[in-house]
């Protein structure tokens, strides 16, 4: 299970983002303020923090510089929620190391779709071998794929497959069919998973054959 630290100091924000990445499957710690924060992510060591910037005792800014020069936080992904839409803003947060920028109200959707592509791209980092070590995916079934996504059989296959690092040449031959077949079946799960590529659902099916 992914964790990812939340720092916002409007509790009902914080509540917000916290009930809807639980839902989603992901294991939350929050904090109220950066230096809180700062413990919490020293002593957790999450996946990802979502930090706004405006915040009393310690702002995000200053958040993201203490982590940076921590050792095992470094490279932690991290990512800005805040109000400030000026470019400046933005220059300032991703010069210290940011991974992005979700600027408030930061709906559902957008909130997904950024933790997932920043955890697809910090996997497609990874040698092949790696990403796999890193799951510990059993790939002995595509069944945990249709019972989380709601696949048909022939979709969770074909994801199978996609998770494993094989193309869509490879898929049709492996499965016996055609490669446009494949490609239609692809479009169908990633609009069941709601991605929009290759590494967004490599990830999510990989999290979800190692059990996470």
């Amino acid at each position: 299970m992914k964790s990812v630290l939340v720092v916002e100091d409007q509790i009902e924000m914080l509540e917000s983002i916290q009930t809807i990445l639980e839902m989603e499957g992901y294991r939350v710690l929050t904090a109220s303020h950066g230096r809180a924060g700062l413990q919490m992510a020293r002593e957790h060591n999450p996946d990802l923090i979502l930090s706004d910037v405006m915040m009393p005792e310690m702002n995000g800014y200053d958040l993201l510089r203490e982590l940076r020069a921590t050792s095992g936080l470094e490279s932690t992904p991290f990512i800005f929620m805040t109000a400030l839409a000026e470019s400046t803003d933005m220059r300032r947060g991703m010069n210290l190391g940011a991974d992005d920028y979700l600027t408030k109200p930061v709906s559902r959707e957008s909130l997904l779709e950024t933790i997932v592509a920043r955890f697809a791209r910090q996997l497609a980092q990874q040698p092949p071998r790696d990403r796999q070590k890193a799951f510990r995916p059993d790939f002995s079934s595509p069944q945990p794929l249709v019972d989380r996504f709601k696949l048909t059989p022939r979709e969770a296959e074909v994801l199978l497959w996609v998770s494993q690092g094989k193309s869509n040449g490879d898929i049709a031959v492996i499965l016996g069919m055609a490669e446009k077949t494949v490609k239609k079946h692809l479009t169908h799960v990633f609009e069941k998973l709601g991605v929009e590529g290759r590494n967004p659902a490599t990830l999510a099916a990989l999290e979800v054959l190692s059990g996470d």
